[in-house]
């Protein structure tokens, strides 16, 4: 009776539930204080209630949208997020590439209650149809488990149909090849997972084609705003054509970095991120233009470059020139960690600077800072997490003005949630000014 009772509460309008990403705070991003989610807990949406009636148990208003696909089925699942979904126009969205990054934001757009609708996916023409091979990658991941939602095809229009959302599939080799209103595509937000073009002039290829209207790369970018969720988010204007959502260790360390900044000063420091390989490594020994990243990624420590040193000064630009940065690719698919060891202005403790990152991390940036204090937490305890970063609380050390921090950071899953919240800010901006209403 407690499950039937929770979900009649859900169906009949949860509340705190109808916002965005970036106000939405403790729905879209679950703490790692209370738990660690399992796989694919990043797009889970919390349906606990604000208001908890006295005879339904606490547990029982617990349950996510997925937990009650999984009970109930998808038309009651499908119905509860229709409901919970934020008032105002909807924004169409297009994936441009869909590797790692592209699916998990496919997942992410299509489980949560959000105005953004995910319409298309751009990918090379292929020599043979691959609309169930798409379908296949994205309904099952050796990471992050399978896909929570329904999933189908149909061959007749190539689209996949996503939790009653149809997805068209499209070719094309350049951006400005695709004409997006022959497949009912409006004034879309392409978001550009190739990694291609990260300048200016190449990702305006993207605003050549017919129903773009902005364009935002999942990398640094040259010469446009990087924008990392929670943090600097407030330079977005609707007026913007072309962001950038910055790289995974950017959004994992930024957050940390500000409060550090705020509550203690940093004066110099070296960000050391230890990172999990990628697809861009070889896994076996073979020609790769960078050095070392040709020799076998799931066999070697790689000594790599990251730019996150230089990265964070465009989200925080009192600390340009004060930080450097190197990587280490290490033989594990996912969940990296960040070393940071910073000179402060303030002599300081562990515990003073574990008390700012618990204040953030249960405040303001509580979709954005993870803090753990676990005495028994390893890189697999963060697949899924839904933050930019978790702070590894245990781990932190201080003596006088110097200390180190450890944060920990889903590469994959963190990364793609920070980079919704940028596209939901920037759709909500826009709105604001009067734009694509």
């Amino acid at each position: 009776m407690a499950l039937v009772g929770a979900i009649c509460f859900s169906l009949s309008g949860a509340a705190g539930l109808g916002a965005p990403i970036a106000s939405r705070t403790r729905m879209a991003a679950p703490q790692m204080m209370a738990s660690r989610m399992p796989s694919m807990a990043g797009v889970r949406t919390s349906m606990r209630p604000q208001m908890v009636q006295r005879d339904i148990s606490a547990n029982a208003l617990s349950y996510t949208v997925d937990d009650i696909r999984g009970m109930l089925g998808d038309d009651v699942a499908n119905q509860i997020l229709a409901k919970n979904t934020p008032t105002g126009p909807e924004r169409d969205v297009v994936l441009y590439g869909f590797g790692r990054i592209g699916r998990l934001l496919a997942r992410i757009i299509t489980t949560i209650p959000t105005n953004l609708k995910l319409k298309g996916i751009v990918v090379r023409q292929p020599k043979k149809p691959d609309l169930e091979k798409r379908l296949e990658l994205i309904k099952r991941d050796s990471i992050h488990g399978p896909y929570t939602g329904s999933i189908s095809m149909d061959e007749s229009d190539n689209s996949l149909i996503m939790n009653g959302q149809k997805v068209r599939l499209i070719y094309a080799n350049q951006p400005e090849e695709v004409d997006y209103t022959a497949y009912g595509i409006n004034d879309a937000i392409v978001i550009d997972n190739t990694g291609v073009w990260r300048d200016d002039e190449g990702l305006g290829k993207h605003l050549k084609s017919k129903g773009a209207a902005q364009v935002i790369l999942t990398a640094p970018g040259k010469g446009v705003k990087n924008i990392v969720a929670g943090v600097n988010q407030d330079v977005i204007e609707g007026s913007d054509k072309i962001l950038s959502a910055a790289s995974c260790t950017t959004n994992a360390v930024v957050p940390a970095l500000s409060i550090l900044h705020k509550k203690f000063g940093v004066v110099s420091g070296h960000i050391e991120t230890v990172h999990s390989f990628t697809n861009d490594q070889n896994l076996i020994d073979n020609y790769h233009k960078a050095d070392r990243r040709g020799r076998a990624g799931p066999l070697n420590m790689v000594i790599s470059e990251t730019g996150a040193g230089k990265a964070v000064a465009v989200a925080l630009p009192e600390l340009a020139g004060k930080l450097t940065a190197s990587a280490i690719r290490v033989p594990t698919p996912d969940v990296s960690i960040a070393v940071m060891i910073l000179d402060l202005e303030k002599s300081t403790t562990a515990d003073e600077i574990n008390a700012a990152f618990k204040e953030a991390a249960t405040g303001d940036l509580d979709d954005n800072l993870g803090y753990s204090d676990s005495k028994e937490a390893v890189s697999l305890d963060f697949i899924g997490s839904t933050h930019a970063g978790e702070v590894d609380a245990l781990a932190t050390k201080c003596t006088g003005n110097s200390c180190i921090v450890y944060v920990w950071y889903d590469n994959e899953n963190g990364y793609s949630n920070q980079v919704v919240r940028v596209v939901e800010k920037w759709a909500k901006a826009q709105q604001e000014a009067g734009l694509f209403a």
